[in-house]
């Protein structure tokens, strides 16, 4: 039976540091600040809000919303952009996405200040994830499955990854942050041949296509360690799974549960970017 890689510890572990972090910052005058930009009333955008700004209370951080409906113009969202910009008690931005259509993703996105993405959407943070240059943040959730390992001691220096998944939000920025730790990591994809081959021959798996069940019993070997990014629902919001089949607890050494495991995580790592942001800004 497979190791469970529990969310909770990790996040019990992240919220210790943080609270040591802000105490610190406390005692300098600073509180460091979240603002929050929802566009609509998206109800996963709601709720991953109610989240996040629960996570940022219980370490004390405080939260800034910003909340604009559906029809606000392209200008006006930015000139909210803008403002959080230039407002120096809030040190990290949280930009829901995707806007609506008349509203044009990339002039938004990259309206935002890199020292403020703590979710890595701007070109200017994934170009820092890309060159190793400290700007901006990496994606929360590629951030969470880096935290995982890390926490549970699994060293990937020289270890066979499979990263299922090439996203801008999880595949490539982990694959990168993988490398950067001087693993050999392979991207596969929903379109790649003989995936299974690849994903058996891997000692680590990071799942994250978003489609669920898509690593089999036949991509799984003993020893290996998943993190599985995925929670899937159909279109009538029933939960569907994660992306690697509930046999892996059966096969593998270690595994992330779904949910409970890299989605608790994500919300920790959002909170912690901010204080970063906030100890960047003295």
């Amino acid at each position: 039976m497979a190791q469970i890689l529990s969310g909770k510890e990790v996040v019990a572990a992240i919220k210790e540091k943080m609270l040591a972090d802000v105490a610190e910052l406390n005692a300098k005058g600073i509180t460091p600040t979240l603002g929050i930009i929802r566009v609509g009333e998206r109800g996963d955008d709601i709720m991953y809000e109610k989240g996040a700004t629960t996570r940022c209370k219980s370490v004390g951080v405080a939260v800034k919303n910003y909340l604009l409906s559906e029809t606000v113009t392209q200008d006006e969202l930015l000139a909210v952009i803008d403002e959080v910009n230039k407002d120096k008690s809030v040190h990290g931005v949280l930009l829901f996405r995707p806007l609506p259509k008349h509203i044009d993703d990339e002039t938004v996105r990259n309206a935002l200040a890199a020292e403020k993405d703590v979710d890595g959407i701007t070109d200017l943070s994934m170009a820092g994830v890309f060159t190793l240059a400290d700007k901006g943040y990496p994606p929360c959730t590629a951030a969470a499955c880096i935290e995982i390992l890390d926490h549970f001691g699994i060293d990937v220096k020289g270890k066979r990854v499979a990263v299922v998944g090439r996203s801008l939000v999880v595949g490539k920025p982990v694959a990168i942050m993988l490398l950067a730790k001087h693993a050999t990591v392979t991207i596969c994809h929903t379109r790649t041949v003989d995936m299974a081959s690849t994903c058996k021959n891997a000692e680590i798996i990071i799942a994250c296509a978003g489609k669920a069940g898509l690593v089999g019993t036949d991509c799984l070997a003993e020893g290996q360690v998943v993190v599985d990014v995925g929670i899937n629902y159909d279109a009538q919001g029933n939960f569907l799974g994660g992306d690697v089949v509930n046999e892996a607890q059966e096969i593998v050494a270690a595994v992330t549960p779904v949910p409970g495991g890299v989605g608790t995580v994500t919300t920790s790592v959002l909170v912690k970017h901010v204080i970063e942001a906030a100890k960047k800004a003295i």
